[in-house]
């Protein structure tokens, strides 16, 4: 039996709703094809492959970071599919930091992560999150860059490699820690959170949100590394058989026409994948959030995608710069419909 990898980031996407449905083992089964997960495997080396996308037969659904990386720096992989679920996004300070609203980070410093040196695939979407919030939020400001100071939060440990045991028995670390013991520490004065991890972190250390934007009207204020998501395969798998990046396709849309019918078993289940409450999903997410599971390669889902790379190529996260239409491969597409 032929195996296939599949990895997928612990946030709500298509991908791992239709993994806890069981609709990707069956489907795939029925083709005499086995999957097998990235990030459970034993293997550092194949585990990496969540970041940098090197495994053959493999395909990935997440944060948008990562892929555009890879791409970047010449890994074959192709673009099927463009998830958009909105969630929380917001700038945060301590209570008694005199920040109210997002014209008041003007002379303050912003958190912003910084990698571990040789962990370029890890930490490297949180630094261009952050960068990208607290771009939005300058925006809404009618602020420039030159208004504020970026300060680096350093982030000491890979995830990949940390120790079972500081993580107190949990499968992964949550998230916001360096930034909330920076706040804490005075060493900044604002930072970014985002999805139901963030509400919870905020809630936590009764934080004062400044500014608030994962529903703002404006799509270009919301992109990030967590919107769109992006639905990637290697061009072996696609060039040997496109048959199976149909099923995956025709898989995941099965997946989000379910979850439209079922919202609150959709909110248990990404709760399940968050590993955060229905509550948490609920509020990082707004009422609309059982009917964005949907996949799509048009126009305006490219155009987003193509936004944020510009963003990662301007501050410097990218190798080299490509287009986001010629990475876009529709045979997929063109084989799942007809189906």
């Amino acid at each position: 039996m032929d195996t296939l990898w599949y990895t997928r980031c612990p946030v709500p996407t298509p991908v791992g709703l239709a993994a806890q449905l069981g609709l990707l083992d069956r489907a795939f089964a029925e083709k005499g094809v086995e999957l097998a997960s990235v990030i459970d495997s034993k293997d550092r080396n194949i585990r990496q492959s969540h970041f940098n996308h090197t495994l053959k037969w493999s395909f990935r659904l997440g944060g948008n970071v990562p892929p555009i990386r890879a791409r970047s720096e010449g890994r074959d992989t192709r673009l099927i599919g463009v998830s958009w679920t909105d969630e929380y996004q917001a700038i945060i300070a301590l209570p008694d930091s005199g920040i109210r609203k997002a014209a008041d980070l003007a002379g303050r410093r912003l958190g912003v992560p910084k990698q571990p040196e040789g962990e370029i695939f890890v930490v490297d979407f949180w630094r261009a999150s952050a960068l990208k919030a607290f771009d939005a939020a300058l925006t809404i400001a009618g602020l420039a860059q030159s208004e504020v100071q970026l300060v680096d939060i350093d982030f000491t440990e890979s995830v990949l490699d940390s120790h079972e045991a500081d993580r107190f028995g949990l499968a992964r670390r949550i998230p916001y820690g360096p930034e909330i013991a920076a706040l804490f520490r005075g060493q900044v004065d604002a930072i970014y959170i985002k999805g139901a991890a963030g509400i919870a972190a905020a809630n936590l250390i009764a934080a004062h949100e400044v500014v608030s934007f994962g529903f703002h009207d404006d799509p270009a204020i919301r992109i990030n590394s967590g919107t769109p998501r992006l639905l990637t395969v290697d061009a072996t798998l696609l060039d040997e058989r496109p048959d199976l990046v149909a099923t995956l396709i025709g898989t995941i849309r099965q997946a989000g026409d379910w979850a439209a019918h079922h919202p609150e078993d959709t909110a248990r289940f990404a709760a399940r994948e968050t590993g955060v409450s229905e509550e948490q999903i609920a509020v990082a997410h707004g009422p609309r959030f059982a009917s964005s599971f949907g996949l799509s390669l048009d126009e305006d889902a490219l155009a987003a995608v193509e936004s944020y790379k510009n963003f990662l190529l301007l501050h410097g996260f990218l190798a080299a710069d490509f287009s986001i239409s010629e990475w876009a491969d529709r045979r997929g597409w063109d084989q799942a419909l007809a189906a």
